[in-house]
């Protein structure tokens, strides 16, 4: 699994329904970014939401809530808000700089990988992007 379809799974799936694999596979293979918005945010999601049972109305999953939970259960104090590394260690993920160049690939990142600082802001505001195209509610605060 590549390490978006990994966050949306953690974030948005925790457990491991389908949904988290049909994220993952329309996040992957969605190379072009003008074919971001898929039916993902309202295709297949309400056909399957009623089966997950603790989510919000509609099938969203409230991603500040998900967070907030996991961090308060977390002996670091992690700022998952502004941090993709925290983020990223929040949920069990390899935050090493050889993971966000990897996951700045997936996301087709342009700018230089070797200027941690430009590109870990982008991939925070990519990832919190890819959650609300996979049906996560985002905190306005957040959005781009």
């Amino acid at each position: 699994m590549s390490l978006i379809g990994s966050i949306v799974s953690k974030i948005l799936h925790p457990f491991g329904s389908s949904e988290a694999q049909a994220a993952e596979s329309s996040t992957s293979s969605s190379k072009p970014s003008e074919t971001q918005a898929q039916p993902s945010s309202g295709g297949s999601a309400p056909a399957s939401a009623p089966t997950s049972g603790g989510t919000s109305s509609g099938g969203s999953v409230d991603v500040e809530a998900v967070l907030n939970d996991l961090a308060a259960k977390n002996s670091q104090k992690l700022n998952w808000r502004t941090s993709i590394v925290d983020l990223m260690k929040l949920l069990d993920l390899d935050s090493s700089l050889h993971a966000r160049q990897q996951l700045a690939d997936e996301l087709h990142y342009t700018g230089d990988k070797n200027d941690s600082a430009s590109m870990n802001i982008w991939l925070h505001k990519q990832v919190i992007k890819k959650l609300e195209e996979n049906g996560g509610k985002v905190p306005a605060d957040l959005k781009d």
